[in-house]
């Protein structure tokens, strides 16, 4: 096995392929390193894979962000987004001007004869200050119960930490630490924005604003929303429902009154349906005896006469 080289301070051992017959390929990881840029500012990437010296070295870029691994430099030319934005050198990339979404790491890949290969990858750290936060803060809360505030800020790079305050003082991130709390209990982690009251506490009241910061431009502070810690409203509860079972009672007298005047009341036969089923005749054959027919429970329609006078004469 091979001696260690040193490139840039990093230890370098060739991988060598241990069959003989194979094609060998020789692997070289040589640098990892982080820059930090302001937005709209030129940037200079360097290619320290190039330095190793390899005899005709091809030259590859490419640009990760998450999980998306895009082309930059590739067979001896820039990709069509690069075109205008980027400088070639078979020592470094040199952006004209950098935006936000230029963050991300930055991968250099050199291949030699022999089928060596070196690689160095740069991380780029656009800087953005951040924009005004946004505090989300309830206005009113129950005093026992656990109450989460949020702070959000999307434009910072690299992303801010938070602090919060509370009518203009700031929130230390223990509150038994300070006199001030130290009748508040709550948690508050810097890097979400979260602050979390558990339980919530009548001295918690109060007016709320939270502040980003990312070491770039100055920081920025949210607007102050008032949150007002109160006790469960035991006696508007009851209230409601007295109120909701006097207008049960309502209902329910206001049916049984309709009933005993009449209004729900039907004036045709209880027994008598308004409507007549016709069953249509089925011949029956002689030997089955024909059962007599059922006994109606209504009064036979009688037609009454009207009355007319009889005169002497006719009697």
């Amino acid at each position: 096995r091979p001696d260690p080289i040193l490139l840039h301070g990093s230890p370098w051992i060739p991988e060598l392929d241990p069959c003989p017959f194979a094609v060998s390929l020789v692997r070289a990881q040589v640098t990892y390193e982080t820059k930090e840029v302001p937005e709209n500012e030129s940037a200079e990437i360097p290619c320290a894979a190039y330095e190793y010296g390899l005899r005709n070295p091809r030259i590859e870029w490419k640009f990760q962000k998450g999980s998306s691994l895009v082309l930059l430099y590739h067979d001896e030319k820039l990709t069509d987004p690069y075109k205008n934005r980027v400088r070639f050198s078979p020592t470094a990339i040199v952006f004209l001007s950098v935006t936000r979404a230029d963050t991300g790491k930055y991968i250099c890949e050199v291949v030699g004869d022999g089928s060596r290969i070196a690689t160095s990858e740069v991380t780029l750290i656009v800087q953005v200050p951040p924009s005004k936060p946004v505090a989300h803060v309830p206005t009113s809360a129950t005093i026992g119960s656990r109450i989460v505030l949020r702070c959000t800020e999307t434009d910072g790079s690299p992303p801010p930490t938070f602090r919060w305050y509370k009518d203009g003082m700031l929130l230390p991130t223990d509150p038994k630490s300070s006199p001030s709390f130290r009748n508040s209990s709550y948690s508050l982690d810097t890097t979400t924005g979260e602050l979390v009251f558990q339980p919530l506490g009548s001295s918690d009241s109060g007016d709320y604003s939270c502040e980003a910061n990312n070491n770039v431009g100055s920081p920025q502070r949210s607007d102050a929303i008032h949150m007002e810690a109160s006790e469960v409203n035991v006696g508007g509860i009851v209230a409601a429902v007295v109120v909701l079972l006097m207008v049960l009672a309502l209902v329910a007298f206001g049916i049984w009154f309709a009933y005993r005047r009449g209004f729900f009341s039907s004036e045709s036969c209880p027994v008598c349906p308004p409507h007549v089923l016709v069953i249509p005749h089925v011949p029956v054959p002689p030997h089955v005896p024909v059962p007599p027919p059922p006994m109606s429970l209504c009064p036979p329609h009688v037609p009454v006469s009207p009355h007319v006078p009889v005169s002497p004469q006719s009697l």
